[in-house]
């Protein structure tokens, strides 16, 4: 989910006086030129909901859904915008990530619920989106203009013809970007410190959270920082100012009521599906399976994949290349073909019927030209249909490429067939599991009794926001993974 800086309050009675629209920010008292009323951001946030839901998916647990429904509601009633119909949802992603929409709808993905480690890590980062919600930082966004579509694949720079293609593909999905410029960010780091303190939690606990999130953008490699960390302020330069905000929000504070919550936390998460869910589909050997959909295809060589409820992205490294998988609408194969040429405005060059390991089958190639660049695309396209279920595949790269990889988009196209094997139909998830040090001792020595291999207690020590070398006692509890059924 994809720089703005706050504009400066010398020179806004011009633009109040030209639109007739200024407002005063509930958070800093001071007047700012928006375009979208209190009622606009209900509404925008209500609209983008479904989009955002259909993209990621819910994740089901009644016991964290409670929690942070209790907790955000509970924020929200002493936040600068208590009248807001706040809602708060967990997210089915492996993503480090956390966001909010104008009107007061917040998000928490299950990877960022896995690697909080106590209820006061968990409470600045909901003050922080809260924040972003009451300050209108999002508002702010709107006037500007800031969209943009939703999971272009990861890593990887894609092609400018190429990528207005991936975004025409995801059925007018648009979201609004969930970036804010480094000022918003730093004002809501300061509201997650006042109102987690509020509530009565300790919010140095927040600083401590930004070390964990700089360790895992340190293993990821400067070009996969998590997603909250993208256009956030520096981990570091955060730790120490919030642990300074902190100080100064707990003055006369009885710190010894502030509240930690560790234990409580992690029994909570006991459970919780951490890294990608294998049901929703997983690469192994260069072969996608989706136990759920039951099918399976080959996944080009080297090409990295992303995965969303939606649709599945395949590229290769240099961005020259495309392949989307997802589902066609319409009640045929001719219906959903023919939808799908009106909608990408698609100038066909070839069209026939086949088949595909048994499925009828519908191959089209053609080209897409952008109006405003002049350019055009070379997109080859295999439309499949499982009973009720028309998938399609679009392989598209530009004309002068589209030759390099032509047989690879074929390879993958063709190769679809039914998933029958049930290994590969009944794998399970990694969970997170937590578990009770046997003795006194090393993390990294707890993390081996529990059952670990030694190449994971890097991981499982960013996990437990520890170091490997730092002390555990007899009887405390750590997270471990394991896999199985909840």
């Amino acid at each position: 989910m994809k720089k703005i800086r706050i504009i400066q309050y010398v020179g806004l009675l011009v633009g109040c006086m030209l639109l007739s629209a200024c407002s005063k920010n509930p958070v800093t008292g001071k007047k700012q030129a928006l375009l979208m009323s209190e009622e606009r951001e209900i509404s925008l946030g209500k609209q983008s909901d479904p989009s955002i839901v259909a993209s990621f998916g819910m994740y089901p647990d009644e016991t964290l859904q409670k929690f942070i429904d209790e907790k955000g509601q509970q924020m929200a009633k002493i936040s600068h915008r208590p009248d807001l119909p706040f809602e708060f949802k967990i997210l089915d992603s492996p993503v480090v990530n956390a966001f909010a929409l104008p009107g007061g709808y917040v998000y928490f993905t299950r990877g960022i619920l896995a690697h909080f480690n106590n209820e006061a890590e968990f409470a600045g980062v909901l003050g922080h989106e809260i924040g972003h919600v009451t300050a209108r930082h999002g508002a702010q966004q709107q006037r500007n203009q800031i969209f943009a579509q939703v999971g272009l694949i990861a890593g990887v720079v894609l092609m400018k013809d190429v990528a207005q293609f991936a975004q025409q593909a995801q059925q007018g999905i648009q979201l609004l970007l969930l970036k804010n410029g480094r000022d918003h960010e730093s004002q809501s780091d300061e509201l997650g410190v006042l109102y987690s303190t509020k509530i009565g939690y300790d919010s140095h606990e927040m600083a401590d959270f930004f070390s964990t999130l700089k360790r895992l953008s340190d293993k990821a490699g400067a070009g996969s920082i998590p997603t909250f960390l993208s256009t956030h302020p520096d981990p570091a330069d955060r730790y120490n100012r919030v642990h300074q905000l902190s100080d100064v929000a707990q003055e006369g504070v009885n710190k010894s009521t502030l509240k930690v919550g560790r234990d409580s936390y992690l029994r909570m998460i006991d459970g919780l599906i951490y890294g990608e869910d294998p049901k929703q589909g997983y690469v192994e050997r260069d072969v996608f399976y989706h136990p759920e959909l039951k099918f399976e295809y080959n996944v080009p060589r080297g090409w990295r994949l992303q995965n969303s409820p939606q649709q599945v992205q395949m590229a290769p490294e240099d961005g020259k290349a495309l392949m989307i998988f997802t589902l066609a609408q319409g009640g045929s194969l001719n219906e959903a073909a023919n939808k799908m040429v009106q909608d990408l405005q698609l100038q066909i060059k070839d069209r026939r019927t086949g088949q595909v390991n048994g499925f009828p089958a519908m191959m089209i190639e053609s080209e897409q030209t952008n109006q405003q660049s002049g350019q055009s695309i070379r997109i080859m396209s295999t439309l499949i249909q499982d009973e009720k279920l028309i998938y399609v595949f679009h392989g598209l790269s530009t004309p002068e490429d589209f030759g390099r990889y032509r047989a690879q988009f074929n390879n993958s196209m063709q190769s679809f067939k039914r998933l029958t094997d049930p290994s590969k139909i009944n794998v399970q998830p990694e969970r997170i599991k937590i578990v009770s040090v046997q003795q006194d001792g090393t993390l990294a020595n707890a993390l081996r009794q529990a059952g670990l291999s030694s190449d994971r207690f890097e991981e499982m020590s960013i996990l437990n926001g520890m170091q490997q070398t730092d002390r555990v006692t007899r009887g405390m509890l750590i997270k471990s993974v394991a896999k199985g059924t909840q």
